[in-house]
């Protein structure tokens, strides 16, 4: 489409949401007005996808205030509504991605078909085009092994399990639909959750086997000791870090809050501590950066 067209449909979705009873929940944002920093960290906390940053100077989203919903306008297709919440929450999530939903219905003619759905992009999103995730941490299943005989299993049962970030940092991996024609969204949440409580159920298992295991003790300690005295946390030896502590957090071992953890993963990659910072900065200076913010909050 032409620039003049994205401005004027980015312009009637938002006036949408503006006049709606969500109107005092969401902001829009213009990438093109903040840093390539800031958009970027927008990209990394899932805000947006990286593609939609790349094309920062024509890019707008809607977000909320607390980030948990945001909107891709004119990216793949015109809208793509992103919610999130915390936990195994993926009802709570739904529901807010819901509203938005429901009220684009009402407010615009969707290309929609009885037997194919909603006429997306890519056929891949054909159906209802929702795609539930959730986001697993998965330490004692990595350190066993297991990792790939999951994988193999939940994708011949129409999911994916796949790394949150590059080379398995931080333990995290991402459960997702891969399918959403022929199935309600209901079934679709309900499909996920039903797995990923077999997961965590087997994780929970592992974990078991690693409270008597010295080596695993004196990982984490010694993780916690890095991260409250080191003057400079790269990023994957900062996420493996934070791996380990969150470990020992749920084997009673740290005495620690997960919201701290969950903190730190947030808001202390790359991007975020440059747009915090409002300058250019290396990986050294941003390496630098993270480890004092780290010892502060762990003192």
């Amino acid at each position: 489409m032409s620039d003049e067209i994205r401005k004027n449909v980015t312009k009637k979705i938002y006036a949408t949401v503006k006049s709606s009873e969500l109107a005092n929940e969401y902001d829009v944002i213009n990438l093109a007005d903040v840093s390539n920093a800031k958009a970027a960290s927008y990209a990394e906390k899932q805000l947006i996808s990286r593609e939609f940053v790349r094309n920062k100077a024509k890019s707008s989203f809607i977000l909320s205030k607390n980030e948990d919903v945001s909107v891709m306008l004119c990216e793949e297709d015109h809208i793509r509504i992103n919610a999130f919440s915390a936990g195994e929450s993926l009802d709570e999530a739904y529901k807010k991605a819901d509203a938005l939903d429901e009220l684009f219905i009402n407010s615009f003619k969707l290309a929609f078909d009885e037997k194919l759905g909603f006429l997306t992009a890519s056929p891949s999103n054909l159906g209802t085009g929702m795609k539930a995730s959730c986001a697993l941490h998965l330490p004692a299943l990595v350190k066993e092994g297991a990792i790939y005989r999951i994988s193999a299993m939940v994708g011949k049962l129409g999911l994916t399990l796949r790394e949150l970030y590059k080379g398995a940092a931080g333990d995290i991996y991402i459960l997702s639909n891969q399918v959403s024609l022929g199935i309600s969204e209901k079934s679709a949440i309900d499909n996920l959750t039903s797995i990923c409580d077999r997961i965590v159920e087997q994780e929970r298992e592992a974990r078991e086997n690693l409270k008597e295991d010295f080596e695993t003790e004196d990982k984490i300690w010694r993780a916690l000791g890095i991260m409250k005295s080191a003057r400079k946390l790269e990023k994957e030896e900062f996420l493996n870090y934070l791996s380990l502590i969150r470990l020992g957090i749920s084997l009673e071992i740290l005495d620690i809050e997960y919201k701290t953890v969950g903190d730190f993963m947030y808001n202390l990659l790359d991007a975020s501590i440059i747009a915090y910072a409002k300058k250019e900065l290396d990986e050294t200076t941003c390496a630098k950066a993270r480890a004092e913010v780290v010892r502060n909050k762990l003192k």
